[in-house]
C-alpha cells in the first residue's frame, strides 16, 4: 500500500450541524493518532446550515431550530464534551401548556398525552378535543393485542393511529402536531421511520398506552435505583427540550473552534465528484471556483437531492437519493414590549390544524418555553408557516407575511400589540419527509453504495429529523470513515 493511502485523505462536504461533527469526530480521531487527513467543504459563508442564532436588543432570536429533545442524548453529550456543559438549558415544563386550535378558540392539549398516546384516561374523556366515538376508542385501545409486522410493512401515521385512536384523534391532535415538527402530511409520512418506537411497542405489546406507561414506570425504577433507591424525595425527570443559554450557535461555534483553519473551504459549492481511478485512486472533488480536492473517503452531508445531484454521474444511489422529498418551512419571530405577555395566555404556544384554514401552522411563546431568552417582562413570539401544505408562502415578501402573522395572531389570540421588530427566515426544502416506502429508498442507497467504497453519508433524511439525530448521523458517518481506512491501509 502506498504511503498516501495508508494517510487517508477524507473529506466532508456540508457545514450543517451533521458536516460539522463528522469533521470534529475525524478531528478527534487524527488528534489522538488516526492515520487520515480530514478537511470540511461548505458553500456558504457560514456554518451551522438552519441553525442560525441572533442577539437583538436582549433577545435571542433563533432562526431555525429552538431545541432539541432531552431524550436523544447526542446534543447534550456533545455539548458537554465541548464544554458547554453550563450552558445548557431545561424547558420550563412546569408551565408547560401547549394549545390546539378547535373551531376557533385555542383547548388545552389534555394532561398525560405523551407525543401521541394517552396515558390518562379523565383528560381524555373531558377534552373539547375529540367526539364521544374518539373517546371509546381510547378506553378500548387498552386490550388491543399485538400485532405481527413483516420487515416489508409499512404504513402511514394517520393509518397506524387511526386505528389505535380515532380518526378526530388524527385530525385534532397528531397531524398539527407533526406538521409543526416536519411540516409534513400525517397521511403520507410513515409510522415506521417518523415514530419508531410506537411501531415496534405495536408489535410487543398491542396497546400503545400499556406500553408507554410500562415504559415511563420502567424509566422511574431505572432512575429511582441509580439514585440510591432513595424514594423520600422525587426524582427530577429529564425536561422535554433542551437548549443552550445563549442560543443554539454555540455548539456551532464550539465544533468550528475545534477544528484547524487551513482544514476549512467555506464559499466554496462543489460541482461535481470524479470516482476513483482503481482501487487506490481518489475521489475527484470539482469546485465551482475552479479548485479541485483530492480524498480517499468523502461524508456527503448535504440534502438528499444534493447528494443526487452528486452522485448522479457515478452511482445508482443517486435515483432513491432524489426520490426522498422535502418540505420548505419558514420562521417568523416578533418581539413585543412591556405589557404584552399578559395579553397571552400560560404556556408554550399552540397548534393549527389544516381544518382550521390557517396558514399559521404553529406559534410557539419563546419567553415561556425558556428562561434567558427575552429581557424581563417582555414577550417574544416564533410562528411557523409553510410546509407541504403551503410552500408558496415563502414567495412572500417579509412586510406581507408579517401582515399576515399578525393578522392571525389578532385572530387566534385577540393580540395585536405593535413589534418592537420582526425577523423572517425562509428554509426552502429543508426539512426531509419520511413517507411510506422509506425504508425500501434507504435499502437501496444502502446497496448502491456498498458498491461504491469510500462514500458515508449524514444529516435528517435517513434516520431522525431533529439536532440530536443530525449529531448522531454525522459522528456515525465519521466513524465508518474510519473504519474504512483503516482497513484499506492494512
Amino acid at each position: 500500500m502506498s504511503s498516501s493511502a495508508a494517510q487517508a485523505r477524507i473529506a466532508v462536504i456540508g457545514g450543517g450541524i451533521s458536516g460539522l461533527a463528522a469533521a470534529y469526530t475525524l478531528a478527534q480521531a487524527r488528534a489522538n493518532g488516526a492515520p487520515i487527513e480530514e478537511f470540511l467543504i461548505e458553500g456558504h459563508d457560514r456554518f451551522g446550515g438552519v441553525i442560525q442564532t441572533e442577539r437583538i436588543e436582549g433577545f435571542v432570536i433563533e432562526a431555525g431550530p429552538d431545541s432539541f429533545l432531552a431524550e436523544k442524548p447526542a446534543a447534550a453529550a456533545l455539548a458537554r464534551e465541548l464544554g458547554l456543559g453550563d450552558s445548557l438549558l431545561g424547558s420550563n415544563d412546569r408551565e408547560r401548556r401547549t394549545y390546539i386550535l378547535h373551531r376557533g378558540r385555542l383547548v388545552p392539549l389534555p394532561d398525560g398525552l405523551m407525543l401521541l398516546v394517552p396515558t390518562r384516561l379523565w383528560p381524555m374523556a373531558t377534552t373539547p378535543l375529540l367526539p364521544l366515538r374518539s373517546k371509546l376508542a381510547i378506553a378500548a385501545e387498552w386490550f388491543t393485542p399485538p400485532r405481527a409486522r413483516t420487515e416489508s410493512d409499512d404504513e402511514s401515521v394517520a393509518s397506524f393511529v387511526g386505528r389505535h385512536f380515532g380518526e378526530a384523534m388524527v385530525e385534532n391532535i397528531v397531524e398539527p402536531l407533526l406538521a409543526g415538527v416536519y411540516g409534513g402530511d400525517c397521511r403520507k409520512l410513515s409510522i415506521r421511520y417518523v415514530l419508531p418506537r410506537f411501531w415496534e411497542m405495536e408489535q410487543e405489546h398491542g396497546s400503545l398506552s400499556r406500553a408507554t406507561l410500562r415504559a415511563r414506570r420502567a424509566r422511574l425504577m431505572k432512575t429511582h435505583a441509580a439514585a440510591g433507591a432513595d424514594h423520600s424525595q422525587e426524582t427530577a425527570a429529564l425536561p422535554l427540550f433542551m437548549t443552550l443559554k445563549g442560543g443554539l450557535d454555540e455548539i456551532v461555534r464550539a465544533l468550528t473552534a475545534q477544528l484547524e483553519s487551513f482544514r476549512i473551504h467555506r464559499r466554496t459549492r462543489v460541482a461535481a465528484i470524479e470516482p476513483p481511478a482503481g482501487p487506490t485512486g481518489r475521489y475527484k472533488i470539482h469546485c465551482d471556483n475552479g479548485v479541485r480536492h483530492d480524498a480517499d473517503g468523502v461524508v456527503l452531508a448535504i440534502p438528499a437531492h444534493e447528494c443526487a445531484r452528486l452522485l448522479a454521474p457515478i452511482s445508482p444511489a443517486a435515483k432513491p437519493l432524489g426520490r426522498i422529498p422535502y418540505s420548505s418551512s419558514m420562521t417568523v419571530s416578533l418581539a413585543y414590549g412591556g405589557g404584552a405577555r399578559e395579553l397571552l395566555p400560560p404556556g408554550f404556544g399552540f397548534l393549527s390544524p389544516r381544518k382550521e384554514n390557517r396558514r399559521l401552522l404553529a406559534c410557539t411563546f419563546v419567553h415561556g418555553k425558556f428562561n434567558f431568552r427575552v429581557p424581563e417582562g417582555k414577550a417574544l413570539l416564533r410562528c411557523f408557516l409553510g410546509g407541504s401544505g403551503d410552500p408558496e408562502v415563502l414567495k412572500l415578501s417579509d412586510s406581507e407575511v408579517v401582515a399576515l402573522v399578525r393578522r392571525e395572531l389578532k385572530a387566534i389570540l385577540n393580540f395585536d400589540p405593535q413589534p418592537l421588530f420582526y425577523r423572517v427566515h425562509r428554509w426552502p426544502a429543508s426539512m426531509a419527509q419520511y413517507e411510506v416506502g422509506h425504508g425500501e429508498r434507504l435499502a437501496a442507497i444502502e446497496s448502491e453504495l456498498a458498491k461504491q467504497p469510500g462514500l458515508f453519508l449524514a444529516g435528517n433524511a435517513y434516520s431522525g429529523i431533529g439536532i440530536s439525530d443530525c449529531i448522531r448521523t454525522g459522528r456515525r458517518a465519521a466513524e465508518s470513515a474510519l473504519r474504512w481506512a483503516r482497513a484499506r491501509a492494512a
